[in-house]
């Protein structure tokens, strides 16, 4: 989908609160959504998304669990272009991505994704954004953690907004887009 919009959950569903990004994509799929815009689960497939991502998107919004200290179901928006924005406070591999397609961080998807693109010519998503959650427990397990899970709508919520004010492919971006990177939303109610 050139110059759309990708929404990509991503975790592990066997692993309590790191499956939040799945469950988000599960609930989004109740909701119209724009043309341009593509949700999809991508759970554990971290290189499936990287892949993916070479069809051309604008806009990348992942949907993760996010541990940045805060209170356990705290929502949080990220903006991945910002300097230290990286996933749990965690640096970029060294060397490249480590090619290890369960265990892909965001981090790791998009620094495969920089290679990729170096070696196919293709463009990365000009935005990337995280719309995270902070987990109770990422222990084995199914099912997320009753704050984890009560934050699940405050999220649906926050892509729905971003993907209504994302620019339509070929369009240029307008101050609300932009508005949305700089707030960290609080704990759903």
């Amino acid at each position: 989908m050139s110059g759309g919009v990708l929404v990509a959950g991503i975790g592990n569903v066997f692993l309590g609160d790191d499956g939040f990004g799945v469950e988000v994509v599960r609930a989004l799929s109740a909701h119209p959504l724009p043309d341009h815009v593509e949700v999809v689960d991508f759970g554990v497939r971290g290189v499936h998304l990287a892949y993916q991502l070479l069809d051309g998107y604008d806009t990348l919004v992942l949907i993760d669990a996010a541990a940045r200290g805060g209170t356990p179901g705290t929502v949080y928006l990220i903006d991945a272009g910002e300097a230290g924005a990286g996933e749990a406070g965690a640096d970029p591999p060294v060397g490249g991505a480590v090619l290890d397609g369960h265990h892909m961080s965001p981090d790791a998807v998009l620094a495969l994704l920089g290679t990729l693109c170096a070696g196919t010519g293709s463009v990365p998503p000009r935005r990337t954004l995280v719309v995270g959650c902070e987990p109770a427990s990422v222990e084995e397990g199914i099912g997320l953690s009753a704050p984890v899970a009560a934050a699940v709508p405050e999220a649906v919520r926050t892509v729905l907004e971003l993907v209504r004010d994302a620019p339509r492919p070929g369009a240029a971006p307008d101050a609300r887009t932009t508005a949305h990177t700089a707030r960290e939303l609080r704990r759903t109610p």
